[in-house]
């Protein structure tokens, strides 16, 4: 547990330090977003937040001293440095975005696959070496889909950073209920340089993480899940997806909002995200931002509390919570958002 706080520190200051000399470095570079009609800022905003973020939560891991698992987080921060470059050349528009997720991602989910971490589904199931492929085939799909959810979240002031700080501090508890010292070490260096960030990062933000720091930290929470899955007694198949109920539900609305519309949903760029139509029904951005962090911990602590259920209350739950975000889909799809065109350009 001292590990796991001192981590959390570490990062939390790190963060809170870095990040105005990276925003200093990213105007003298000329990396800053520029308003658009797809874009909420009026202003032009400092990019390159991730380097930040990143740098953070290496300084928090490696105050932990991670010893035996020395291979696992050589292998999460080589994945997390190719989403960081890549994402870096995407905001420099050196990329076409489709290399992001059909090339970046699924590559650093196989380098982290490589080290041994997967998850396990389908051996716990029935083990045999079909069972060990298709969780190996799960591994991949999870961690670009998740990686995915969040590079798309991250279209308001605040929401990516302040949505990935709930869900590792939801992780960070189970993993330390469940006696895991990579998870509980890793998620709490998450937990504190997402919150350092999000200090610079709460509308109006003074600088942006930039695509690079929103495929980390959904890079990283996503790895933090599959850990979860495959060792914590204290932690069942449902508690992940719980704890990220907020990616996973923007990411559904957006998709099939777009596809009943005609459009392709990781290529037809809009202000239709569950904040955007929050924000359209007369909340504004922070508190439609605020409601999402709560909607976060609501999960979150849901996630825990059912660590206590057997797999037949497990079912049940989720059920109830199926129909509930189908409801809120459909609730949501007769709020006013804009009605783009089917304009192919990077995704958000």
């Amino acid at each position: 547990m001292t590990a796991v706080l001192l981590t959390f520190t570490v990062a939390l200051v790190a963060s809170l330090v870095l990040t105005l000399p990276v925003r200093r470095f990213a105007v003298r570079v000329g990396m800053v977003d520029r308003p658009g009609p797809r874009k909420i800022h009026l202003q032009p905003v400092p990019l390159l937040g991730g380097i930040a973020i990143y740098t953070s939560v290496l300084l928090g891991v490696v105050v932990s001293k991670p010893g035996e698992t020395l291979s696992e987080i050589l292998a999460i921060f080589a994945g997390a440095t190719l989403l960081l470059v890549i994402g870096t050349l995407d905001d420099r528009g050196l990329l076409h975005h489709q290399v992001k997720l059909f090339v970046a991602m699924p590559l650093a989910a196989l380098i982290v696959l490589s080290s041994g971490i997967r998850a396990q589904v389908f051996s716990t199931l029935s083990p045999g070496a079909s069972s060990s492929l298709l969780d190996s085939a799960l591994t991949v799909f999870w961690i670009t889909a998740i990686t995915a959810a969040f590079s798309i979240l991250d279209y308001m002031d605040g929401l990516c950073a302040g949505i990935a700080a709930v869900s590792s501090l939801f992780l960070a508890i189970l993993a330390v209920l469940g006696g895991q010292l990579l998870a509980g070490t890793l998620a709490a260096a998450v937990t504190g340089a997402a919150l350092g960030f999000l200090r610079w990062n709460f509308s109006p933000a003074k600088i942006f993480m930039g695509d690079g720091g929103a495929m980390l930290l959904g890079f990283l929470v996503a790895i933090l899940t599959v850990e979860l899955r495959a060792t914590s007694q204290k932690t069942n198949w449902l508690s992940p997806i719980l704890v990220l109920a907020v990616p996973i539900f923007d990411t559904a609305l957006v998709s099939i909002s777009r596809l009943r519309r005609g459009l392709v949903p990781f290529a037809s760029p809009g202000k239709d995200h569950t904040g955007h139509r929050l924000a359209n029904s007369g909340l504004g951005t922070r508190a439609s931002v605020l409601i999402m962090y709560a909607i976060g911990i609501s999960f979150g602590l849901l996630a825990i509390l059912s660590a206590r259920l057997n797999s037949e209350e497990l079912v049940e739950l989720a059920a109830i919570v199926m129909v509930c975000l189908v409801a809120a889909i459909a609730l949501l799809e007769c709020l006013p958002y804009e009605q783009q065109g089917s304009r192919s350009e990077s995704p958000s």
